[in-house]
């Protein structure tokens, strides 16, 4: 697959296409009005949203011990994670990295929510992560990400980035960093209980993502490419990388015991990633987008059959 340089992502970002993905967002889950979030608009579900994590987060919503566990956690957390970030990274803004301001505002234009702010911190790990609150979230991202992906690359993972906040994942996820960094201080069963429901929950909230971020590059081959560099992180390999040859370790992991390890990970494994993103690619929902500006209708698989294929492939055990 392509590695998509800088002159072709900028291609990608023509104010007619980010107007035209707008609406088309709109139409199906609710465009927010500037500068508010989903719960303060009142905006259904997002259309693209994986059913398991839309069904699981219902759960949660309805179970008192733990929501009251999940606002204490991220009421103590996120106020310390945000004065690290302030007094230890680099905030993203039109002076400050407009590269990457730049592809956050599209990203945040496309899902129709409003921009979060990003830092950037110094690691040598590709990673990004969004932390915060239902009111106030914002994404971390890792310097050595900028450094290794094309701007259509950094696109797609600021828009997975984005559709965490567009999904109302955020809240759930800061509780569950800070469960897992401070577990110890509660009853061991308990956090423990906790964080594998969580961590359960956010194997599905990731396949959510995922459909994001290819939402806000459209193309399958970027987004998955940027996932398998996620997997390899070098350089000097990313040209020899192939990716078929990559999906041929979800077959011999099917038959390895140590895949229930999984159980333990807040992200399905890469190859499961990429094989759910590929559904979801040959979705009416998606196929829709892309021929957006043909009159054409939602042709492809039903989105509803897509999940349950999905089920199939990103589940731990069976």
């Amino acid at each position: 697959m392509s590695n998509t340089q800088h002159g072709e992502a900028s291609g990608q970002y023509s104010e007619p296409l980010t107007n035209d993905f707008r609406a088309f967002i709109a139409s199906r889950s609710g465009k927010l009005p500037s500068g508010a979030s989903a719960e303060e608009a009142g905006a259904s579900e997002p259309g693209y949203a994986y059913v398991s994590d839309r069904a699981t987060r219902a759960v949660f919503d309805k179970l008192v011990p733990m929501q009251l566990a999940v606002e204490a956690a991220v009421r103590a957390f996120w106020h310390l994670e945000l004065g690290r970030l302030l007094g230890g990274a680099v905030k993203v803004g039109p002076k400050q990295f407009p590269r990457v301001y730049r592809i956050t505002q599209e990203c945040a234009g496309i899902l129709g929510i409003a921009a979060p702010s990003v830092y950037v911190v110094n690691s040598p790990y590709l990673n990004a992560a969004t932390y915060g609150t239902k009111q106030h979230s914002f994404v971390m991202v890792h310097s050595a990400l900028v450094d290794h992906l094309s701007d259509a690359e950094l696109m797609s993972v600021i828009g997975h980035e984005c559709g965490h906040i567009h999904n109302q994942h955020v809240t759930y996820m800061t509780a569950l960093r800070m469960i897992e960094s401070v577990g110890g201080r509660f009853s061991a069963l308990f956090s423990l209980g906790l964080s594998l429901s969580l961590q359960a929950w956010s194997r599905r909230a990731e396949i959510t993502c995922d459909r994001a971020a290819l939402l806000c590059c459209q193309d399958l081959d970027v987004a998955t490419r940027a996932l398998a560099k996620l997997a390899l992180g070098s350089k000097k390999l990313y040209e020899e990388l192939d990716v078929e040859v990559f999906l041929e370790q979800y077959g011999e992991m099917q038959g390895n015991v140590g895949r229930i390890s999984e159980i333990f990970s807040s992200h399905p494994w890469l190859p499961k990633r990429v094989l759910a993103l590929r559904k979801f690619a040959s979705s009416d929902y998606f196929q829709s987008h892309m021929r957006r500006g043909e009159g054409g209708g939602g042709e492809g698989t039903p989105l509803g059959e897509v999940d349950r294929e999905v089920e199939q492939i990103v589940k731990v055990l069976g």
